[in-house]
């Protein structure tokens, strides 16, 4: 394989087909008209087609809506519906710009998929006055391309991750082209500027492609655009640094900048086309290519109002949202919203009965071939199962529990790796240059990590690279979370796995693809659509160098925040509980794991058959180190933990605990699951409050020792029965550089603070503990003396394993 070199200049423009007069007349007539559908969605909420002059019943109460973008995403949607018309394209669209939905769901309206999906606002002019008046409106439809907006795989309600998605779109997608708009405000995002990077990871021979029309709009809410105000050789020279071969359509004019567009298109395609041909020819070697893309300067608002109350509104940052202001009481406005709409003739573009008139309905494609119609923008029509490997062939075997020590990530990287043998087209491993230290090496034995940049041969010692690799890594969370959400939403599946302290990077990101998916189960024909799996790993309890920045597991609060109906939470204290709960992970649809994993060596508790019992109840008690099970006992204590570390250490306070107090009557609990702590009306995981009596009794106190902050456990049980016995030990954020029993201590997780807390809580251990809690306190001091002498925690420490009860 071998790079682009780096002189290789912008491609040069290619002769085109000129657009005949009479496909530009059908073009314009079908951009006219979604202009004219954007501007009534704003604002009318009867009287679609202007057969009645504008009156102020016949106005919205409240507009809303952005106009300002809706002419251009428009205008690309229309030209490459002409496209697809032309050569038949496998094609879909993603709108960048946050607020452009009035630019999408008109040429939705207008070809016929809007009313497919939802026949009360289809065709007719019943349809198309609710359609108008459902915009922007209570119940309705929202300012965003929302899950009900037919051919979206992308909301844009926060801004830059259209460029990402598209990418994830066209990964094994090899006839598939992925056309989408990055506004020029969207521009100035950083997950933006790093999806540009992208272009080094498509691999033409194997993988569909994407082109980026960059819209040129100039403003944002009310500032100017930094790319709009650019000279444009230093545009060229950023895009031709990145990788690309920009090619600039600018104007206002429309017939001037149909045909500019038309053979801009035409133009992207052939080299489209060029590029996978010679790669997938098999003849030389594959070199990264310099894909096109298009650079669309057009006014703000671009055919709307010119001048409203005295100001400019075109071409500037006063036409980005509602242009007209209050056009139902202001006599004015209303005039001039009249005679806006009226400037795009309607009459010419809708008939009587409010139907496309035959010219519109002839420009578009039919069936699948719509862009609000393509089932890739509906993946889970495609989505295909994923073909799961037994995972128990990956098992950590070992003589009892608690006494050997193995990584817990290791045999699940190479499950995955089985798993890319099984599926070599639908499922990919995400990580910002991770992979190996996150112990999921052993995906590298069967492929390599996706690169199409220029290659060493001392790249090929630790996971070579390769431009079929099935494992992408960047340092971008960002994009890698919009490659991932791409790829999941055009059927695939995937896992990406990250630092524990910085899966922060990505919490909008959780945010809005958590509520995509909810919204989701309200819009019937979308087909389920494969599983977002997050690992999070290097967790905060083994950070002994990195310190303080890098511990912080607050994700997990922040996922407890979304619909229960889509989170999922396990927290796998050892590798075949890992295994188990990963297995069902990947197998699932329509939801959110969150999968927290150490990727070092741990002591290992459950065999296979035990650890997929466990998975499968989410908690239970663990009767091998209980010591309550004489029938018709009830313990003393619960001590409960979740989490790996915070088991291993719950388990040596149980094994302390044996040793000085033989008789004590101790219950131990294990969650896997964390929303089974929830009450079942709150999360579908949730066990009945008697269950939850059953496991942490009525009235007896519960020691907890938890991976995270201990008040998440608080929030989740609050409710529970005997809440008021139940102490947590958590995260305080209490940390430096130091060990990890030393960690362990200042957030009083360790073995020794828990076994004081249980002598503190067991009443007749109040008196005669008093010297075992001394000497445990006098035990901490040591350990913590030792680990600033040596600079490791005693070996005692290191080296422990589970003794069982005396």
């Amino acid at each position: 394989m071998s790079a682009m070199p780096a002189s290789a200049a912008p491609t040069p423009p290619r002769a085109t087909v000129a657009i005949d007069d009479a496909e530009l007349q059908q073009l314009d007539a079908f951009w006219r008209a979604a202009n004219y559908l954007a501007g009534a969605m704003i604002y009318l909420q009867d009287n679609p087609l202007l057969r009645q002059p504008l009156a102020p019943e016949h106005i919205k109460q409240r507009p809303l809506g952005h106009w300002g973008a809706s002419p251009g995403l428009a205008f690309a949607y229309a030209h490459l519906t002409r496209l697809i018309r032309h050569h038949d394209l496998d094609a879909i669209f993603l709108a960048g710009p946050g607020h452009g939905a009035p630019g999408i769901l008109g040429p939705a309206w207008l070809e016929g998929s809007l009313g497919d999906r939802q026949p009360q606002r289809g065709w007719g002019l019943a349809g198309l006055t609710r359609f108008c008046r459902d915009f922007s409106f209570p119940g309705g439809l929202g300012s965003h391309c929302t899950p009900e907006v037919p051919g979206s795989i992308h909301e844009g309600g926060e801004l830059g991750y259209s460029l990402s998605h598209a990418f994830g779109a066209a990964f094994d997608n090899p006839e598939l082209l992925v056309t989408v708009m990055v506004g020029d405000g969207e521009a100035e995002t950083g997950p933006l500027a790093t999806a540009w990077h992208s272009n080094k990871f498509l691999n033409p021979a194997r993988d569909g492609a994407v082109l980026p029309i960059l819209h040129l709009n100039g403003y944002k809410i009310a500032n100017p655009t930094i790319l709009a105000r650019i000279p444009r050789e230093e545009l060229l020279a950023l895009f031709t640094g990145y990788g690309w071969a920009p090619k600039i359509v600018e104007g206002h004019e429309p017939a001037a900048m149909h045909r500019a567009m038309a053979a801009a298109m035409d133009e992207c395609l052939e080299e489209i086309r060029a590029i996978q041909q010679a790669a997938r020819s098999g003849k030389g070697p594959l070199q990264r290519p310099r894909w096109p893309m298009i650079v669309l300067v057009s006014p703000k608002g671009w055919t709307g109002p010119k001048q409203a109350d005295g100001h400019q509104v075109e071409g500037t940052w006063r036409a980005h949202q509602v242009p007209l202001a209050d056009p139902r009481n202001n006599e004015e406005n209303r005039r001039l919203l009249q005679e806006w709409l009226q400037s795009y003739r309607p009459q010419e573009l809708f008939t009587e009965d409010g139907e496309p008139a035959p010219l519109l309905q002839d420009f578009a494609p039919r069936g699948r071939r719509r862009l609000g119609a393509n089932p890739h923008a509906n993946g889970g029509l495609l989505r295909l199962p994923l073909d799961r490997p037994d995972w128990r062939q990956q098992a950590v075997t070992f003589a009892a529990p608690g006494s050997r020590r193995h990584s817990n990530t290791d045999p699940l990287g190479r499950h995955l790796g089985q798993i890319m043998q099984k599926n070599p087209s639908n499922f990919r491993l995400f990580g910002p240059d991770e992979t190996a230290s996150n112990k999921l090496g052993a995906v590298f034995e069967v492929t390599g990590k996706a690169w199409l940049g220029e290659s060493r041969p001392e790249d090929a010692d630790g996971g070579h690279l390769a431009a079929d690799g099935r494992v992408m890594e960047m340092l971008s969370e960002h994009t890698l979370e919009g490659w991932l959400e791409g790829y999941l939403l055009t059927g695939r599946y995937g896992l990406l796995s990250t630092y524990e302290a910085f899966a922060h990077v990505i919490d909008s990101m959780f945010n809005q693809h958590a509520k995509w998916l909810e919204m989701c189960r309200d819009v019937p024909w979308r087909a389920p659509v494969g599983a977002l799996n997050l690992l999070i790993t290097s967790t905060v309890w083994r950070q002994d160098h990195n310190g303080f920045t890098h511990q912080d597991p607050g994700f997990l609060d922040l996922v407890v925040n979304k619909s229960p109906a889509v989170t999922r939470i396990y927290l796998p204290p050892d590798a075949n509980c890992l295994l188990a709960v990963a297995d069902r992970c990947l197998g699932e649809t329509d939801v959110i794991n969150v999968i927290v994993a150490d990727k070092q060596a741990h002591l290992q508790y459950l065999d296979a058959e035990a650890a997929a019992l466990h998975c499968a109840r989410g908690i239970g008690l663990w009767d091998w180190a209980s010591s309550d099970d004489e029938a018709g006992t009830e313990p003393e204590v619960v001590l409960a933990s979740c989490g790996d570390v915070a088991t291993q250490e719950a388990l040596a306070a149980a094994e302390l605990l044996y040793r000085h107090f033989p008789d004590l009557k101790l219950r131990f609990v294990n969650v896997v699951d964390l929303f089974t702590l929830t009450p079942p009306e709150e999360h579908p995981h949730g066990i009945s409050d008697r269950d939850w009596t059953g496991l942490f009794t009525a009235d007896k106190p519960i020691v907890f020792n938890f991976h995270g902050y201990p008040w998440l456990i608080h929030r989740l049980a609050y409710r529970r029965p005997n809440h008021a016995n139940l102490h947590v030990r958590g995260y305080k954020e209490r940390g430096s550089i130091c060990t990890p029993l030393e960690l362990a201590m200042d957030n009083q997780i360790d073995r020794y603070s828990l076994a004081i807390d249980v002598i503190d809580r067991v009443p007749r251990l109040a008196v005669a503990g008093a010297h075992v809690k001394q000497a445990l306190e006098q035990k901490q001091q040591q350990c913590r003396a030792h680990a600033h002498r040596h600079g490791v925690d005693p070996e005692e420490i290191n080296t422990w394993t589970w003794g069982g009860q005396p």
